[in-house]
């Protein structure tokens, strides 16, 4: 599958951390990885696109006192190495010292890890990965008879992956990983017009994939339920959102308590550890070491352990997202998230959508964000939606064509219920969210 072995990354690795200190760097760190993997798209029983990845990637950071220079090469020969390495330290030279820069401190480095199961290759063939997307698209398509194209299905291997991680405090540890997905989208139609959908899939392990019928029906089902969306009246509402978008509002969370935006002081949550953000009853952890998670990691992308820990304990801020640099910015000590957050748990305090949903009462059922309309800084925020009007707890009608406006700071505190249904697919899970109240812009006119 690869063709490099483990010894080869560490021996390119270890020649390059040694080159760069024989150079004049006082500290460096290096990447180096190799990708490879297989795409194949059909739309109407037409392969549409083949696609073979096969990828590699040295990336090097020096440091000269508080001067850091980086620069990165396809190009695995001694020569290229050399070459990169060198490249790295010139814009060391011409870059100003940063009292924050450097590597993460040594005692904090992973020493021990254990296997996470994080590597399942998927040996399909190409004509295998044919006939599997034209049978998920055939189950869409013969779903129901308002289902009236497809824009396409695809089945995608494209995320077996190896690397090692090496820096000169003595770290240096070897990963392989996999990710493999299938996904579909079809378009319906009746009397009241057309609208499209889809969904997918994704796992580390092939075989915990939704079989090719079950994606497909999915796919059809969430489409034609959307034919004959209609507005609601402007008003204020309780809003669910579905274990489809609930993930993001948990990244604006994590986003707003993260370092970057917190030494560039550009965070609603600002100042916010030991704060209570949220109802009590809210407890947000971060679980590293979840076998075969999407996000599951012994160290993050500077070799620093990662441990789970609260973020949010009884509806206050207990850690921030921090690497070793905006640790140092902010006078603090590195949580291990330089690279991002890993496998964030949402505690539920229901059981799925529809017991969210009946806690509701009457109110809007979101599926779907559109735009980008949230302002870190205020809190401020304001998106297009589209979705279903829930009356006494069951769906009555589609809706689209409306935006929910709120603050996010408000949002938080009036979350009411979490349901239990987060996506497997997803790194994180992140169930249904009832809010208690949102201001909705719908159509004036609508009569209640």
């Amino acid at each position: 599958m690869f063709n490099h072995s483990e010894k080869q990354l560490s021996d390119l690795a270890q020649q390059a951390l040694d080159y760069a200190k024989q150079c004049g760097a006082s500290a460096a760190d290096v990447g180096v990885s190799e990708s490879v993997g297989q795409s194949v798209s059909i739309r109407l029983q037409e392969i549409e696109q083949l696609e073979y990845q096969q990828d590699k990637s040295f990336d090097i950071t020096v440091y000269m006192g508080q001067r850091k220079g980086n620069a990165s090469s396809s190009d695995f020969s001694a020569a290229s190495v050399k070459a990169t390495v060198d490249a790295a330290l010139n814009i060391a030279k011409y870059t100003a010292e940063d009292d924050c820069a450097g590597l993460a401190d040594s005692a904090l480095l992973a020493r021990t890890w254990q296997d996470l199961d994080l590597f399942h290759p998927w040996a399909l063939d190409v004509d295998k990965a044919i006939e599997e997307a034209k049978a998920c698209e055939a189950a869409a398509m013969a779903a129901d008879s308002r289902i009236h194209t497809s824009e396409g299905a695809s089945i995608n291997t494209t995320g077996s992956s190896q690397y090692v991680l090496a820096n000169s405090n003595g770290f240096a540890a070897f990963m392989q990983s996999s990710r493999h997905s299938k996904s579909c989208s079809v378009l319906a139609q009746d009397e009241n017009g057309m609208e499209r959908d889809y969904w997918y899939d994704q796992s580390r392990i092939a075989t915990e994939l939704l079989d090719n019928e079950t994606l497909g029906k999915i796919t059809a089902e969430r489409t034609v339920r959307r034919l004959g969306a209609r507005q609601v009246p402007t008003g204020v509402y309780p809003v669910v959102f579905d274990n489809t978008v609930s993930g993001s509002l948990i990244s604006h969370l994590v986003g707003a308590l993260s370092g970057g935006s917190l030494y560039r002081k550009s965070s609603f949550l600002q100042d916010s550890l030991g704060t209570s953000i949220l109802p009590a009853w809210v407890q947000l952890r971060e679980e590293p070491h979840i076998v075969r998670g999407l996000s599951s990691t012994y160290f993050d992308s500077e070799g620093v352990a990662t441990k789970p820990r609260d973020i949010i304990k009884d509806g206050v801020v207990e850690g921030y997202f921090l690497s070793s640099y905006s640790a140092r910015k902010l006078g603090m000590q590195t949580t291990a998230n330089a690279g991002g957050a890993h496998n964030l748990v949402l505690n539920p305090n229901s059981i799925d959508l529809s017991d969210v949903l009946k806690q509701m009462g009457t109110g809007l059922l979101v599926t779907e964000l559109m735009g980008q309309g949230v302002n870190a800084l205020t809190g401020d925020y304001s998106r297009g939606a589209a979705g279903f009007w829930v009356e006494n707890g069951v769906i009555a009608y589609p809706v689209d064509e409306i935006t929910i406006a709120g603050q996010l700071q408000n949002m938080f505190k009036n979350i009411v219920a979490i349901g239990n249904d987060g996506l497997k697919r997803s790194a994180h899970r992140i169930g249904s969210i009832l809010i208690s109240e949102m201001t909705i812009a719908g159509d004036e006119a609508v009569e209640d």
